[in-house]
């Protein structure tokens, strides 16, 4: 049981740990709204991750066909996605973000954070390979075993997920504090365009 639960949860950092378009989105909310903002944006993307960990738990052989057979419509899709949210990103004013949240009016809900960080996150149903991966490497639990192995094991993940976006967003919060607002719109502008920029990879690399 103890062996299940730290697989997990190891599992669900090493997941949520690269710092992809989602977790350049969750330090950009931190930046410019507030740590909390960040940190249920981490819990959509906890939450979208953790939804493919139970599909890819309760029939790898499906998934695996699936996801091979749809590679190309799925990557493109969730490329374009985030390539129009990083422009959206890009065009956004930090500095009026910074100045509703200094003055307590929240620039948009903690739900609105969490729906579209949930969304994005589940566009790319291709992190169910790179969880294939992790389950053989760490020879986790499968279909096949008990279901209170699976609910604890699936539990695990999503409590790593968690403990990682928690930790990401609070030391990105401390960080947020000696930025300036010019720091604010130089950061808002990287970041989107780093989105930008793998987005269109990701489409490149499908077409090549």
């Amino acid at each position: 049981m103890i062996e299940i639960i730290y697989k997990g949860i190891v599992i669900g950092i090493l997941v949520s740990a690269p710092m992809g378009p989602i977790g350049l989105l969750c330090v950009q909310r931190t930046l410019n709204k507030g740590r909390w903002h960040g940190f249920f944006s981490g819990i959509g993307a906890a939450a979208s991750d953790f939804f493919y960990a139970v599909i890819t738990c309760m029939g790898m052989g499906i998934v695996i066909t699936f996801v091979e057979d749809n590679q190309f419509i799925l990557t493109i899709t969730g490329s374009i996605l985030l390539f129009f949210y990083g422009v959206y990103i890009f065009c956004s004013n930090p500095s009026r973000n910074l100045k509703k949240t200094r003055e307590g009016t929240r620039t948009s809900s903690y739900s609105q954070d969490l729906i579209t960080a949930f969304l994005l996150t589940l566009s790319n149903p291709l992190i169910i390979l790179f969880y294939i991966g992790l389950f053989a490497r760490f020879n986790f639990i499968l279909p096949d075993d008990k279901l209170y192995s699976m609910i604890l094991g699936m539990s695990s993940i999503i409590a790593g997920a968690l403990t990682w976006w928690f930790t990401i967003t609070s030391l990105v919060d401390k960080l947020r504090k000696i930025f300036n607002v010019r720091g604010l719109w130089l950061m808002n502008k990287i970041i989107a365009s780093v989105i930008m920029i793998l987005s269109v990879l990701g489409i490149v690399y499908s077409l090549a």
